[in-house]
Parts: structure tokens; sequence; C-alpha cells
């Protein structure tokens, strides 16, 4: 059945992803983050989870000793709309507690986490390992960043933006209106022009 309708798909130029195999266990990742705002980094990384297990959930942190910019549900409806293609293998909740302890809950093998530069890797070293050591049955999955976005960080997008800067192209452009909404800043497609040609020496 499936040699045949692989046949047909290729006779027809048409390439779809494979169904997933009921007879399987369906593969459960947790991409945990304040994501506040999303980048196109963290983007990038979702997109490569998303090819290797069946569902993904996007892990909000509420984390007490932070003050996010944006409400969960901001956050969500960002991610949801930059991959609506996604959306019946996606999904999101917003936890507040240990993370093993969330993926055990939903049936979640692997934590996925994203790699910028060696600082990251420290600290996430750390992560994983007291993760292992609190539940041997679920494993840490780590994706280096694409090399266009190694250095975006939200906080630093959050940073360029407070202060009029550029961003497009380093988040989804709602969030680029958003951003620029919560500054006050216009956004650069409205920005207004300087004056065109020369000016006079006085």
């Amino acid at each position: 059945m499936t040699a045949k309708i692989s046949k047909a798909a290729a006779r027809s130029g048409k390439t779809t992803a494979p169904p997933i195999n009921a007879s399987r266990s369906t593969s459960v990742a947790v991409y945990p983050g304040t994501f506040d705002p999303i980048t196109n980094g963290h983007l990038d990384i979702l997109e490569r989870a998303l090819r290797l297990f069946d569902r993904v959930i996007v892990t909000l942190a509420v984390n007490q000793r932070k003050s996010p910019l944006f409400t969960v549900d901001e956050r969500i409806d960002f991610i949801a709309n930059a991959l609506p293609t996604y959306k019946d293998r996606l999904s999101f909740k917003a936890f507040d507690g240990l993370l093993v302890d969330f993926c055990r809950q939903n049936n979640a093998q692997v934590i996925v986490r994203g790699l910028r530069a060696l600082a990251d890797f420290e600290y996430e070293f750390q992560f994983a390992h007291m993760n292992r050591r609190l539940a041997p049955d679920i494993d840490t999955m780590f994706f280096m960043t694409d090399e266009k976005n190694h250095y975006v960080s939200s906080s630093l997008v959050k940073e360029v933006a407070s202060l009029g800067g550029d961003i497009t192209g380093l988040v989804p452009p709602p969030v680029v209106a958003a951003l620029a909404a919560k500054y006050n800043q216009a956004p650069p497609s409205a920005a207004p022009k300087g004056p065109r040609g020369r000016h006079r020496r006085r």
C-alpha cells in the first residue's frame, strides 16, 4: 500500500510528508522557553524539530523572576501565526515547575533546545544533565542555530527595538509591529525618510 502511494506521488511530481504510522507510538517533543518575543532563530529550530517529531509542544515558561513584555496569549499567537501549516502538530502550554514533570504529564520523550554559541553550551550542559538525573527516560536534543541567527536573542531584539533600531528579518513581521507599538516607535516601513538631494553649504 505504501509503495503504491509513493509511486503515484512520484508520477504526479508532488511530494508530501509521510503519514504517521498508527501502529507505533506518536513521538512527542517539548520545546521550552520564554519566547518574549519569538525570534526567527526560535522558529528555525521549531521547524526542524517538527521534521523529526510527530508533535511538538511549545512550553512557555512562567518565570516569576522576569517581567515579560508580552502576555502568554500574545506570545502564542506570534508563534502560531508564523507557522500556520503546522497547526495540527503544534500545541502550546504555559508551565511553571520542573520541565521533566511537564514532559511526563504530556508523554513527551525529548526536550528540544537550541545552541547559539559557546556561552549557551555551559548552561545547557548543566540543564541537560540535571534533567537527565531527574528523568533518565527523557532525552535532550540540541539544534545548532542557523548561521543567520546565531547572534539573535529575544533580549537583544527588545533592546534594539526600544532604541528605534530596525529588527526586520530577525523576528516575524507581526512581532516587528508589536514591538514598535510597545516602544512607541514607528514601524520601519512607516519611518520618515530624510530629505533627498544635496544640502547647500552655508
